[in-house]
């Protein structure tokens, strides 16, 4: 992620090109999370809680729920900082509710497709994980601004002076357990939302990014200069 030094080198041309990127990648990542919703077999673990909210309160959409979740994730990023917290990073707020309605256009994009069986929902799952990790790709390449979950994480990694890498598994798995712990509470003991689609997202998800990032950076770096 770039800091506040090399962002002022870059022109405004540049700075610009880099924020359109960095929102068609939100508009993949969205997409990403809906066709790993349609499947219905779990979605990524940071969507998980949101997943299950969305659940038990189905009056509100699945975009809105990931949107109240990324501003939780906002607060806390605040509560950890405090006066280090950068005014730039409340370019969370309006990219989150961003991500959210691409969220819910992505919802409707996928709601055309037949997903009956299992194999097709498993497709669904792993089609889903390709274009959320296309959509990081994205964004990593963008670096202008982390989204909200990453942003904890790294709030909570500075915080604790701990490797990032291994704080965000922590989160990973702390998010899972979350979403299992509210879903025994609202559906009577069952596990409802999070599935083998959740722990193939977690596995994968790194891959896809890491294969993507690798092919993308330089084309993509070329064009954004």
């Amino acid at each position: 992620m770039q800091n506040e030094n090399s962002k002022n080198k870059l022109t405004k041309t540049e700075l610009a090109k880099r924020y359109v990127l960095f929102i068609i990648s939100l508009f993949f990542s969205a997409l990403g999370v809906a066709f790993t919703k349609h499947g219905e077999l779990g979605v990524s673990p940071i969507s998980s809680v949101a997943n299950v909210m969305s659940y038990k309160f189905d009056s509100l959409s699945l975009g809105t729920w990931l949107i109240i979740w990324n501003c939780v994730l906002i607060a806390g990023q605040v509560v950890i900082l405090r006066k280090k917290f950068q005014p730039l990073q409340l370019l969370q707020v309006p990219l989150s509710f961003l991500f959210g309605w691409f969220t819910d256009l992505g919802m409707w994009i996928v709601s055309f497709l037949p997903a009956d069986i299992y194999p097709v929902r498993l497709l669904m799952v792993i089609l889903g994980i390709v274009i959320l990790g296309f959509g990081i790709s994205l964004s990593v390449i963008a670096n202008v601004i982390m989204n909200s979950g990453e942003a904890f994480v790294k709030a909570l990694s500075d915080k604790i002076q701990k490797d990032f890498g291994n704080v965000k598994i922590a989160f990973d798995v702390t998010c899972v357990v979350l979403s299992l712990i509210l879903s025994l509470i609202f559906f009577n003991f069952s596990i409802v939302g999070t599935r083998e689609g959740t722990i193939i997202s977690a596995f994968l998800t790194g891959v896809v990014v890491k294969f993507f990032s690798r092919r993308l950076k330089q084309p993509l770096d070329r064009i954004l200069k």
